[in-house]
């Protein structure tokens, strides 16, 4: 069923969206777009009883399909098969290989004529080169045969259609199509605090599917749109969809709000909506933005829906809206409230709305749930997510570290079992610690996410000297069993050295995102404080499991490698992954404050290997004087981790992988052209953003997608603090970076994994460009 779906919908959009990309208004203009009987002129003879000769003459840059044209009697002749000339060779961009005639096309159908007159049924499809493909033309033909006579030979009996009304009229009258702008118009009103109200209005002999029309609410995070109201439409037949609701007349649709604060303000809405020509041509999707004006509103709650909203007039007959509508189900902010179609009846392909409403959106994870029964597979997720974290290059050492000194010290189980529990509670108490933080801040208004607070120039440093500190701890410059380096390292230091990995540990893994990591943190900001807490407390349980197992399973314990000489070198080797975080974090902060910011910390962190160096000399030979010296050299190289906050970030630089920079009004112009769009949100500091753009995004195979597709690839730094960005973090209810979004011409943005790979962004790229 999905494979069919998924060929329907190329099917229709390779009709639809050919050469999507020429502007709508050019392409239809009236000189340069025929009436489908101009540009396609067909005409029908007998030469003999058993011989009836089809005749399209083809106007210039035109073409029609030789796989689309079909020829069959109703009445009056007993036809064989169709013969069709051999076609122009022609690689289409979605039916592939093809035949194509041009200028003129004669076929011929064989057969037996049993009465004076051949009732046939022809079906046909043609393009334009300027870039739009006709909708498949159905016209039936009342023949004369030889030697009987009758009514003129050829003479169209339907037009357009099948069940089009008027359309004959206006195609044998040469009416061109109206340029998008003329034929449909959009606008919005605000009716209080919580519900605006669309209007769509087709000029007279246009019509707008309802099923493939969507509303999305841009600009204010605190407004959430609910599912919308249609009014009742008319019951129309397409060639595409089979039976489906359409409006021929001016109609209002209710969109209620739900508000998570009570201000005025401002909002735009997105109307994405297809319509056509009753009988003729069938525009590519069009996207109209509206900005409104919003009164004060009341938090939390939405208008009633109406009990008998304003519709289409005449057509209040027809079909209801979807029952979806009335459900007042929740639409995620920035997405769209899709709305399901109605049942099929039989042999009806209503399959197509499906696949193709869906389009982009098909990519993107459900929208996070707060409920109560998503609670249990969450807590999966986290814990899962939380073991992933060990295997970070940052986590990793640290992990190593303590798991080898409990092997070196030979302690107790006893013993064993309380550093595993002080290290899980470091942990703990740690991932409570950044979970309470960012929940308050995001109840706050503010947008904090997993990794906030390396946006802060000062922890960057002061994370850069620790890892410096661990390292040179590792490498023997100092052993003092007091000091920081010597409680990671050596579990006989106590409890406080094991709680102090955990926090370490915790602290080293945040600028991370691992897989599992991202559902469960979006249920976590969108949950009660009490469950989001408690997500927080699972996926730190789930990173220190590794070592509660070394601490508690005696029979895992024993699977770890003996003591040995080797262990001393291992740990010294363990040194250079600090010094390697130490340097990135450098990189992160100069980024963030420029290169006279990385000197200064680097003169700090000298001077900080020189209070550590004295420390140890002190403590061997018993100098107070030495000791006391070192303290206030460790207070002195503190001073350039308040520094940096002071200095001014860096002039932007411009992309080095040709990629434009994020700005909404970019991102809105981009849109309103129709055009597909990739947005990378990441950060410096974000090992997975970095991942994914050297794995996959800095490929060619990326750079050839974008080419085919005709995408703007669009880029947001959010190493630093960029309130815009965070407006868009918080618009797709992301819980930080990486956030991957993909806009395309007529269809909802499209959300991907936090961890990419090639064929996830082909196949988004290709969705969202409708191929």
């Amino acid at each position: 069923m999905f494979l069919s779906c998924r060929f329907l919908l190329q099917t229709m959009l390779g009709l639809l969206l050919a050469h999507a990309f020429v502007p709508a208004a050019q392409a239809l203009d009236e000189r340069d777009l025929l009436p489908v009987d101009q540009a396609f002129v067909l005409s029908a003879k007998a030469t003999t009883r058993d011989r009836i000769e089809l005749r399209w003459k083809i106007a210039d840059d035109y073409y029609l399909y030789r796989h689309r044209t079909l020829v069959t009697a109703s009445a009056g002749f007993a036809d064989g098969q169709l013969q069709l000339p051999a076609g122009a060779p022609h690689e289409d961009e979605f039916f592939g290989p093809v035949e194509t005639y041009r200028g003129e096309l004669v076929a011929v159908l064989a057969g037996q004529g049993s009465a004076d007159v051949a009732m046939l049924e022809v079906k046909y499809q043609g393009c334009a080169d300027a870039g739009i493909c006709y909708p498949p033309q159905t016209r039936r033909l009342r023949v004369a045969l030889p030697p009987a006579d009758a009514a003129p030979a050829g003479l169209p009996l339907q037009s357009g259609r099948p069940g089009s009304g008027g359309a004959l009229g206006a195609l044998l009258s040469g009416q061109p199509a109206l340029p998008e702008a003329q034929a449909f118009a959009v606008d919005a009103i605000a009716d209080g605090g919580n519900l605006l109200r669309v209007r769509l209005q087709p000029a007279p002999g246009y019509y707008i599917y309802r099923d493939r029309s969507q509303l999305v609410l841009e600009g204010d995070p605190g407004l959430q749109a609910l599912a919308p109201r249609w009014p009742d439409g008319s019951l129309h037949h397409d060639d595409y969809f089979g039976q489906v609701v359409v409006y021929f007349r001016t109609v209002d649709v209710e969109l209620p709000l739900r508000r998570s604060h009570a201000r005025a303000g401002r909002t735009t809405v997105v109307a994405t909506f297809q319509g056509c020509q009753d009988g003729g041509i069938c525009y590519p999707p069009m996207t109209r933005r509206v900005v409104v004006d919003l009164p004060a509103g009341q938090v939390g709650t939405a208008t009633p829906a109406t009990a008998n909203p304003a519709g289409d007039g005449d057509d209040a007959s027809a079909a209801r809206a979807p029952a979806a509508a009335a459900t007042g189900e929740d639409a995620p902010s920035g997405q769209a409230a899709i709305l399901a179609p109605p049942a099929a009846s039989a042999g009806t392909s209503i399959g197509a709305v499906d696949a193709s409403a869906g389009n982009a959106l098909r990519t993107a994870a459900p929208p996070p749930s707060a409920s109560a029964s998503a609670l249990p597979g969450v807590l999966l997720l986290a814990l899962l997510g939380g073991l992933v974290l060990n295997l970070m290059p940052c986590v990793l050492p640290v992990l190593s570290l303590k798991a080898l000194g409990l092997v070196e010290s030979g302690e107790s189980r006893l013993r064993a079992r309380t550093h595993a529990l002080w290290y899980t509670a470091g942990v703990l108490v740690s991932f409570t610690a950044i979970g309470a933080l960012a929940v308050g801040l995001r109840v706050a208004g503010q947008v904090a996410g997993w990794g906030f607070q390396l946006q802060q120039p000062w922890f960057v440093a002061a994370l850069a000297y620790l890892m410096f500190a661990v390292g040179l701890s590792l490498s023997g410059v100092f052993t003092l069993g007091g000091g920081i380096g010597g409680r990671l390292a050596n579990p006989r230091s106590g409890p406080a050295g094991d709680f102090l990995t955990g926090v370490l540990a915790c602290v080293v893994a945040s600028p991370c995102i691992a897989p599992f990591m991202g559902p469960a943190l979006a249920y976590a900001f969108a949950a009660p404080a009490a469950a989001g807490m408690l997500v927080f407390l699972v996926m730190g349980l789930g990173l220190a499991l590794p070592f509660l197992l070394i601490g508690l399973v005696p029979a895992v314990a024993r699977r770890l490698p003996r003591p040995g000489a080797w262990m001393e070198t291992l740990k010294q080797v363990l040194a250079f992954p600090m010094y390697l975080t130490a340097i990135w974090l450098l990189w992160v902060l100069g980024k963030q404050r420029g290169v006279d910011a990385v000197a200064l910390v680097l003169v700090g962190a000298a001077v900080l290997a020189l209070a550590l160096w004295a420390l140890e000399r002190g403590r061997w030979r018993g100098s107070r004087a030495l000791v006391f010296a070192s303290l206030l050299l460790a207070v002195a190289a503190l001073a350039p981790v308040w520094t940096v906050t002071r200095m001014a970030a860096p002039a932007a630089v411009a992309q080095a992988d040709d990629a434009v920079a994020y700005s909404p009004e970019a991102l809105d112009a981009l849109r309103a052209q129709d055009r597909a769009v990739f947005v990378n949100m990441t950060a410096d500091w974000c090992v997975t953003c970095k991942a994914n753009e050297r794995n996959v995004l800095a490929r060619d195979a990326f750079r050839d997608a974008l080419a085919r597709t005709g995408a703007v690839y669009m880029k947001g730094d959010w190493t630093n603090e960029d309130p815009r960005i965070s407006a868009f973090l918080e618009e797709h209810k992301a819980v930080g970076v990486p956030l991957y979004v993909v806009y395309g011409p007529g269809a909802p943005p499209a959300v991907l994994p936090p961890v990419l790979s090639a064929a996830i962004v082909e196949d988004a790229l290709l969705r969202a460009a409708g191929r």
